[in-house]
């Protein structure tokens, strides 16, 4: 039970920095990218990956584009140092990637280390010794002076270690373990008095990480952290300035961030955010982030379900469907106004347009993903995520006002089955329920010619059958639906058009037309609307006038339908066929 946390929990104390600079700052690149996939990122696992997988996962990051991967911890396990080993023997490094490995600040560790790293051409070698208060007084055991003496002999074994290798291209990192909870002057006394064993130049500069080991206060706090930090470090020129985020307080891309305006120059994580605990700082989400800015990341995501693909399979962890830029579900509007806006969106968009579509922050396309699960429908769709679908999958684009009585079709059916509906699901649907709506009246065939004695008239003679029986129509008009509406006059129906149109309609192997008519009729509240499709737009339309009647029939008495169709064959332009 969670009772008085102000008597157990020390709250963290802001950073006095009144003239910090970072809020007024503005990401414009992107951080040198450091993969710790194949170090923290394995450790945190229940089973950690075997080489098999360590090797896939190595090259997906590769491929992704990283050019530092911290790749294992080698003094940890035989399983580690073999892994090294085997990239190193059988060339599987890049020339452009630089493999990096950690370190506790132990002699027989360290060498450890450099053994498993002989015959690298580029290596970076990063150490490590909690300095928090807590660490050093119940863990460790050491005052002050024993904590900087452990860095400091650590690193200058490293630095005799590298020399005796000199083949190889040496970069040192040093990281203030639990960084976020040790006090600033001791911070930044330790890591100085690494730097000063180092000496780092601009072609071998070295590594400062400052790493948010656990997380225990608000971004801000963090950031102050670092641009303290930037500002009192040594050699910063000769200085790569790092930053570590975890996220036990779920703000470590926002850590992250942030730590780039005060000054970080690189960023370490894992993709999809794994890692101990919580999980390191998501560099997919930083990444991609920057992306949607208009600052291209250097790294490539646009097949991100396969990079997704690959890390749960050698994770063995799961993705959250939510997970952003990733997730099953993250581009997914099941919302009907959401639906609506982005149906728009896309309609108003141009193909030289900035992207500016509501609710989706990038276009999906952009990492692989076809427009398929943009909009998915369900009992809290709308009318704007149907044809939406219609739209984008069938080249189907509704009127508004069918959209609407449409709408109310699909809901029926999703009520009643109480699930997700599928855009072939809708398609079925709008043709069973007006393409084929073909009873009682079905369309046979027709031809029009003009009236002898006025030039815009047109003489139609329609074949229909009725309830399966033939039967010749014939009317006039100033075209063939009003034609053939004209056929079907003197009817107790009194049916008249209220909208129309057709365009054309490439689905599948055949290209057709598709013609909407919208009618009224007196027996009836409201307009009813029907559809025709066929390679023939008159012939569409007259099948779509007679869909209408249909869907307007069913909607009668059993007397007033039976009365209507009793008309039909015995009116004076019916002229019966006899069989």
């Amino acid at each position: 039970m969670l009772t008085h946390p102000e008597t157990k929990y020390q709250p963290f104390q802001p950073i006095h920095l009144p003239d910090r600079r970072w809020p007024s700052q503005t990401i414009t690149q992107p951080p040198v990218w450091l993969s710790t996939d194949l170090r923290d990122g394995n450790q945190a696992l229940i089973e950690p990956m075997d080489l098999a997988r360590k090797l896939r996962l190595f090259q997906t990051l590769v491929e992704v584009g990283l050019k530092e991967i911290e790749i294992g911890f080698p003094a940890a396990s035989q399983t580690e140092f073999g892994f090294i080993r085997h990239l190193i023997e059988q060339r599987l490094i890049p020339d452009d990637v630089t493999l990096q490995v950690l370190t506790p600040a132990r002699e027989p560790l360290i060498r450890r280390t450099f053994e498993s790293l002989q015959g690298a051409e580029r290596a970076i070698v990063h150490v490590y010794n909690a300095t928090a208060p807590v660490f050093r007084q119940v863990v460790f055991g050491l005052d002050q002076a024993g904590t900087v003496q452990l860095a400091t002999s650590a690193a200058q074994l490293i630095k005799d270690l590298a020399a005796e290798q000199p083949q190889t291209h040496w970069r040192f990192e040093y990281s203030p373990e639990v960084f976020t909870s040790t006090e600033l002057p001791f911070a930044r006394d330790i890591c100085n008095a690494v730097l000063d064993i180092w000496q780092p130049s601009p072609d071998r500069k070295a590594v400062i990480n400052l790493p948010a080991s656990v997380e225990v206060a608000t971004p801000n706090v963090f950031a102050d952290q670092v641009e303290w930090m930037h500002r009192q470090l040594n050699w910063r020129d000769r200085v790569v300035l790092s930053v570590h985020p975890h996220n036990d307080r779920g703000c470590g891309i926002a850590a992250a961030e942030l730590g780039q305006m005060a000054g970080a120059d690189r960023v370490e994580g894992c993709l999809f955010g794994n890692g101990e605990r919580t999980g390191n700082v998501d560099l997919v989400i930083l990444a991609m982030n920057l992306y949607t800015q208009g600052i291209h990341p250097g790294l490539d995501f646009s097949q991100i379900d396969r990079v997704a693909q690959v890390v749960k399979d050698c994770t063995q962890l799961p993705i959250h469907p939510r997970h952003p830029y990733a997730g099953d579900l993250v581009f997914t509007a099941f919302s009907g106004s959401h639906q609506d806006a982005i149906r728009k969106g896309f309609a108003a968009r141009q193909p030289e347009d900035r992207w500016n579509v509501p609710y989706l922050p990038m276009d999906p396309a952009d990492v692989g993903r076809s427009y398929e699960s943009v909009v998915r429908v369900n009992s809290q769709s709308g009318k704007g995520g149907i044809a939406f679908l219609l739209e984008q999958d069938y080249g189907v684009v509704l009127p508004r006002r069918l959209q609407i009585e449409f709408s109310q079709v699909v809901q029926r059916v999703m009520d009643a089955s109480g699930r997700e509906v599928s855009a072939a699901e809708i398609w079925q649907i709008f043709q069973t329920e007006y393409v084929q709506a073909t009873e009682p009246l079905a369309y046979d065939w027709h031809k029009t010619v003009r009236a002898e004695d006025r030039a815009q008239t047109e003489v139609l003679t329609a074949q229909i059958k009725v309830q399966g029986q033939p039967i010749r129509l014939q009317g006039q008009g100033n075209g063939p639906i009003d034609a053939f509406i004209d056929g079907l006059a003197g009817l107790d129906l009194d049916i008249r058009i209220r909208h129309y149109e057709e365009r054309s309609l490439t689905y599948g192997s055949w290209a057709s037309a598709i013609a909407i008519v919208e009618i009224t009729s007196d027996p009836v509240e409201g307009s009813l609307h029907g559809v025709g499709i066929h390679e023939n737009i008159v012939t569409a339309s007259l099948m779509a006038v007679l869909s209408a009647v249909n869907r307007l029939l069913k909607q009668l008495s059993p007397e007033a339908a039976t009365r209507f169709l009793k008309r039909l064959t015995t009116q004076p332009l019916t002229i019966p066929i006899t069989q």
